[in-house]
């Protein structure tokens, strides 16, 4: 009986002695470490807003961001940043370019400097990595290869780096420019409709059905229609995380079986379980006809499922890394494309000469033919209209990393641990680097390339920079150009009336009300 007291009594000091030890993990993590951090960065000349317990900045982000979310801009402003990131516009006008500020108990210092943004971006050694962000975001944007580090990034930037080569480009023009036919053929229908008159279309929403059609048809090939029910299925589990991404998170509560956390696990079992299927039968498929070739197909997915039967193992994928893949693929091939074609015909329909322009230069370079990718790429004056697009309207709003060691950042010691957001809306906004004509419409800036656009070669990182630059960035403005050139011999575009100028942070750049704009019809076939 004395054993079992003893027994007892060690169990249940060592129950306290667990406890204890989390107690102060907690008051190190909400209490000690911000305080330490809050002095050390107010030595270096860095400070910021107050630091919340728990919640950090959250309640005054939110609060600016809800009262941003009301306010409409006139229709010629491109000076954004007040409406679309509140918060760093009110910080930085009271604590200067560089400020600390927190994510709850997540420590981060917000930059807007392209010589510290050239620091980070270039960096090879591993000091900046990827930050291991929110399971919520995981949960449909998949840990791919824009979220890893060290030898897994190696390893799948290697294996996904020939999907994006120019012969595999060239040979995804054909499916690209056939889904934007068949929404051309839909609009000149609804045209028909209306007896040849004008007719207005919600862009934004048109996009996001073009770009998924088009992610579809090259990411799955012949399994396309499957592909878009897995869309489906992302799409609903991207807006239902959306919905919660502002919110509190505390460490833990992914697990908890909470009514909204059951929904996710729900959404997300959905859009692994399709994809899953349609790896295998992909594997299947292949199996069927022999695989004499050890070929997969020629989209992004048979690339991936080939890189799963490999026997090297450094090029090597299992099932669960190809299901993040193809999310990643979805999720940024198609949102911030959708964005930037959105913003384009918004900036082509409020500046009408460069609407007639960029015709003209199709026109010469293209004919009424469906363009190819060598053609696409002599259209001069698109491209700078893109780039200007990306400047003013970039669909990234900003670029994050973490240190994974205390670092030297231009002046600042940054310790480990502490996030760093590259603020692209104001630094593409930056009058030192840009101007007096910064929030100006000026695809001209760009006419001797983007090194040469401002006064700094790195004030422009629409696509990022270094090694981790953007691995899509062929594949989207190629899709832009050719779904642009289609629609310019075919059709103008004027603002509608109902339009309301309201530049949104969903993630992404968003119209919070759409785009409604008034499409005429040049031709009658």
């Amino acid at each position: 009986m004395m054993v079992y007291t003893y027994v007892g009594y060690f169990a249940a000091g060592l129950a306290v002695q667990v406890l204890v030890a989390k107690i102060l993990k907690l008051c190190w993590i909400v209490l000690w470490r911000p305080y330490a951090l809050i002095k050390s960065f107010e030595k270096q000349g860095i400070k910021g807003p107050s630091y919340s317990i728990l919640h950090g900045t959250l309640p005054e982000m939110k609060t600016l961001l809800k009262a941003a979310n009301e306010v409409i801009l006139d229709t010629n402003c491109h000076d954004i940043a007040q409406r679309v990131q509140p918060h760093y516009n009110r910080w930085s006008a009271e604590y200067g370019e560089v400020f600390l500020f927190w994510r709850g108990v997540q420590p981060a210092i917000r930059i807007a400097d392209p010589k510290l943004a050239k620091q980070i971006l270039s960096d090879k050694s591993g000091a900046y990595a990827q930050p291991q962000f929110d399971h919520r975001l995981l949960s449909f944007a998949g840990n791919g290869v824009g979220q890893l580090n060290g030898p897994d990034w190696v390893r799948h930037r290697s294996i996904l780096t020939p999907a994006f080569t120019k012969d595999k480009l060239k040979l995804m023009t054909k499916r690209m420019a056939a889904c934007t036919i068949d929404m051309i053929d839909d609009w000149k229908n609804r045209a028909r409709i209306a007896d040849h008159q004008n007719i207005t279309i919600e862009m934004s929403e048109e996009f996001k059905k073009l770009t998924c059609d088009v992610i579809t048809h090259t990411a799955f090939g012949s399994n396309y229609v499957e592909g878009g029910e897995v869309f489906k299925a992302q799409d609903e589990l991207i807006h239902h995380c959306v919905a919660t991404m502002a919110d509190l998170y505390i460490p833990g509560s992914r697990f908890l079986p909470t009514p909204s956390n059951r929904q996710m696990w729900k959404m997300e079992n959905n859009v692994n379980n399709s994809l899953r299927r349609l790896i295998q039968g992909r594997l299947e498929s292949a199996q069927a006809r022999g695989n004499l070739d050890g070929c997969y197909g020629d989209d992004v997915l048979g690339l991936l499922v080939e890189a799963s039967k490999t026997t090297n193992k450094s090029l090597k994928l299992t099932m669960d890394e190809i299901i993040d893949e193809c999310k990643q693929f979805f999720f940024s091939g198609h949102e911030t494309t959708a964005k930037l074609l959105t913003w384009t015909i918004f900036l082509l329909s409020l500046h009408q000469e460069w609407q007639e322009r960029l015709r003209e230069e199709v026109l010469t370079e293209c004919g009424m033919g469906i363009p190819d990718a060598d053609m696409v790429s002599k259209l001069k004056l698109l491209n700078m209209v893109l780039l200007e697009t990306l400047r003013l309207y970039c669909p990234v709003l900003e670029t994050l990393r973490e240190t994974s060691r205390a670092t030297k950042l231009g002046d600042f010691l940054i310790p480990k641990g502490v996030f760093i957001t590259i603020q692209l809306v104001q630094l593409h906004r930056s009058k030192e680097y840009w101007g007096e004509d910064a929030n100006d419409f000026n695809p001209l800036r760009f006419k001797n390339g983007v090194s040469q656009a401002a006064k700094h070669p790195n004030a422009f990182l629409g696509f990022g920079m270094g090694p981790r630059t953007c691995l899509g960035q062929n594949f989207a403005m190629l899709e832009v150009k050719l779904v642009l050139s289609l629609l310019l011999q075919r059709f103008s575009f004027f603002l509608s009336p109902e339009y309301k100028h309201a530049p949104a942070n969903y993630l992404t750049m968003e119209a919070q009300y759409g785009v409604p704009t008034i499409v005429k019809p040049l031709l009658s076939k």
